[in-house]
């Protein structure tokens, strides 16, 4: 990271503490269980590279810390430590250590930005200093007078030095603590380039030089805080999806008491089995199942569909939820922590968190900026000397070149691009777990596919009824009402309109596992499993599942049944066959089901009734042969699979754990989803390419100017700056739309084969 992700102010009451009780950080810590437990933190003064290696290392050397990752765009620290019940780990004391304030994170968003006011009202004062200092220079430059221009010189003196103290106390600050503990960061050049230029310019002052470059360093700070501050409202624009999911929760909910009394509480004391009433124009406030009402319900941030979902009781509802119409009690499932809208809330801020490798360049190049700087500044300035004898013009140059080599471009190369990325996807509906996922998506050439869950959506269709009598189908509609199996409600779907049943039944029982027994009379009917209904032997009609009906025990209708494939997948599948990838489909289901589903999707291989071993096994074969691959998967037995992967996606609809192994996670229904994540991957790998080109041109071509004297200071921060913007400018074209894109994928792959 650069020196302009962000700005370090402490909060009085983070700096005010140094340690927090045990007690304290257990009940802000989440059980991820086995022992593990996760705390978050957060740090108000980090705000670079620098920060992050040694908050992190810092951490890292307490007994019982497993993970320490910090998420810079939000200030914060997420920690993964085991320890007893009694004792708990002094985070807060070991970050004071080496100079960070910090307090455990609150679950409730700031409304205000304190950062973003401080960086505002620093920027006014540089800007008015630099405005009235440059009108100043201008009768200067114009062939003032010696007494006018020594005149002109005091006022700009004047009026630099509000800005030189209040506007760069940010940089100060930051400089300072880290050269009192040892480190280096890119505030320390940047505070010894502007404390040089002013100094230089007030002894220029004071004996009545010709020139004064007051306007330099005051323009050095506007120009630098106005990148800052560009900086932080783009990361607070990609944290604001992370923001909107947490706002989504109400502060509270309205608990039914056993004495049917209702209680207004903390969101916090939320627990599993609590009953909650959900009025009408109200958001679902934790997981839940429906016990009583029915409502319409607005599920578009759970699914990414517009279209209303009807509620009833036994209907599951995820955090997050709108109700539109009636009352709706629900019992909770997950407290606060564990329900849907936190889990996304972790994604996305996973996704923040991550540094890809592109980013790591980007790091060890940061981090190697400040000896290096200060190496070239300081040759400069004594060849400069040697050769001229002038200290006053080899110390001007010496400025030129710290100024003129500030990395911001270089540091926000990846990360500008990343977040820019993860919000573009969060506005179609898909979640990103972790930034480096962007850049391996990128070497994919083979796509493995689950079938049951991700290829399809778990529900079957009825293929054949057209081919059943009407009569028979209408009595197998009406013994298939009193089941929820999928092939139960396929067959009631064929015959919704019939209102009167062509038998009358004395009794309809559904037998678990096998199906539905109906008694009409001395007559019993059957519907289900063919072994179980029927004593004929069944013809297999090619499909991926059959169920007969029959009368005692004689087979009278065979119906034939397809799973309802996933929206998109057809279209997705020949997307990526066009683009040259290997497509496959690994299962665990039986082959006949398996080989349907290939057929219609015109998929060549495949694998069936695959243990979870056995398809890791599979992923780790075509890796030892070079291959990368990406794993689209949903279930609790791909959860391995995902994790073996060069690069995983799943579904909404996945299990928990499915959801953790992924790298993404889209909401909606379509698998069309997964080719906008690869579109999104292909653009953000050009933008970065991009923006590495331009920063390391930049350098390239800027500091032999400032080393051989053709830069002023002035011109050197103006150069600087020009190149951040033009940086950042670049990251936000990620959010414009194409068509299709921009590159190939694998090397094995057709030159011209693009998603």
């Amino acid at each position: 990271m650069s020196c302009c992700s962000g700005i370090a102010v402490p909060s009085a009451g983070a700096a005010s503490r140094t340690s927090i009780s045990p007690e304290e950080i257990r009940l802000a810590s989440r059980d991820l269980g086995d022992g593990l437990r996760q705390t978050a933190m957060t740090l108000p003064d980090a705000h670079c590279a620098a920060c992050i290696a040694a908050v992190e290392g810092a951490l890292r050397k307490i007994s019982g810390v497993e993970l320490a990752r910090v998420n810079l765009s939000a200030r914060r620290v997420t920690i993964n430590w085991r320890g007893n019940d009694d004792e708990s780990p002094d985070f807060a004391a070991a970050l004071a250590k080496i100079g960070y304030a910090s307090h455990l994170a609150s679950i409730e968003e700031e409304t205000q930005d304190p950062v973003l006011a401080s960086l505002l009202k620093a920027l006014a004062v540089a800007g008015f200093s630099a405005m009235n200092i440059m009108i100043l220079s201008v009768s200067v430059w114009s062939g003032a007078d010696p007494a006018t221009r020594h005149a002109f010189h005091l006022v700009s003196a004047a009026l630099a030095l509000p800005a030189i103290v209040y506007s760069g106390r940010f940089f100060y600050r930051s400089a300072w603590a880290a050269l009192r503990h040892g480190r280096t960061n890119m505030d320390v050049p940047i505070s010894v380039g502007v404390l040089l230029a002013f100094a230089l310019s007030v002894y220029d002052t004071l004996h009545n030089a010709a020139f004064a470059y007051f306007d330099a360093s005051t323009s050095l700070l506007f120009v630098l805080l106005a990148g800052r501050t560009l900086d932080h409202l783009m990361r607070g624009r990609a944290r604001s999806a992370v923001g909107a999911l947490a706002r989504l929760s109400p502060r509270g909910a309205s608990v039914v008491q056993a004495d049917e009394a209702i209680d207004y509480v903390p969101l916090s004391e939320i627990q599993p089995g609590m009953r909650l009433l959900v009025a009408a124009g109200e958001r679902v406030p934790v997981d839940g199942v429906v016990v009583k009402g029915a409502s319409e319900l607005d599920a578009s941030i759970v699914s990414g569909e517009s279209e209303w979902r009807r509620a009833a009781p036994g209907s599951a509802l995820q955090a997050g939820v709108m109700n539109l119409a009636n009352p709706l009690t629900l019992l909770a499932t997950a407290s606060v922590d564990g329900s849907f809208l936190a889990e996304m809330t972790r994604m996305m801020e996973a996704a923040e968190s991550g540094r890809s490798t592109y980013r790591r360049i980007a790091d060890r190049a940061a981090s190697l900026y400040a000896p290096v700087v200060h190496g070239v500044a300081l040759l400069s300035m004594v060849a400069w000397l040697f050769g001229t004898g002038d200290l006053h013009k080899s110390v001007t140059i010496a400025i030129a070149v710290l100024v003129i080599t500030c990395p911001c471009a270089l540091g926000l190369a990846v990360p500008m691009v990343q977040v820019v990325a993860v919000r573009r996807l969060f506005e179609r509906g898909i979640m990103a777990r972790d930034g480096s996922a962007f850049e391996r998506l990128n070497e994919i050439d083979t796509v493995l596919f689950d079938k049951t869950g991700t290829l399809t959506l778990g529900e079957m269709r009825l293929v054949n009824a057209g081919d059943i009598q009407p009569r028979l189908l209408s009595l197998a509609a009406a013994m298939a009402r009193v089941s929820r199996h999928p092939a139960s409600v396929a067959i009631a779907l064929a015959d919704p309109r019939r209102p009167v049943a062509p038998v009358e039944f004395d009794s309809l029982e559904e037998v678990h596992g096998c199906g539905i027994e109906g008694r009409a009379g001395d007559a019993v009917y059957r519907l289900g499993r063919p072994s179980w209904a029927s004593t004929a032997k069944q013809v297999d009609l090619g499909t991926s599942s059959t169920t007969v009906l029959s009368k005692d025990a004689e087979t009278i209708a065979v119906f034939a049944f397809e799973e309802t494939v996933r929206p998109g997948a057809r279209e997705l599948v020949q997307t990526l066959r066009s683009a040259g990838l290997s497509v496959r489909i690994l299962s665990g289901d039986r082959s006949a089901a398996v080989s349907s589903i290939a057929r219609q999707l015109d998929i060549e291989a495949f694998s069936a009734e695959l243990l979870p071993g056995e398809k890791v096994e599979a992923i780790r074969a075509l890796a030892a042969t070079g291959r990368k691959v990406l794993m689209i998967g949903d279930g609790l037995n791909d959860a391995p699979a995902l994790a073996a992967a060069h690069v995983s996606i799943a579904p909404s609809s996945a299990t928990d754990v499915g959801r953790s192994a992924s790298d993404f996670v889209f909401l909606g229904q379509s698998l069309l989803a997964v080719r906008d994540i690869i579109q999104t991957a292909a653009r953000a790998d050009v933008l970065i390419r991009q923006n590495f080109a331009m920063a390391i041109a930049y350098n390239v071509v800027s500091v032999p100017f400032a080393i051989g004297g053709v830069v002023t200071p002035l011109a050197a921060a103006l150069a600087m700056s020009l190149s951040s913007i033009v940086v950042v400018g670049n990251a936000l074209r990620q959010g414009a739309k194409v068509k299709k894109g921009p590159r190939t994928f694998g090397a094995t792959k057709p030159a011209t084969a693009k998603i």
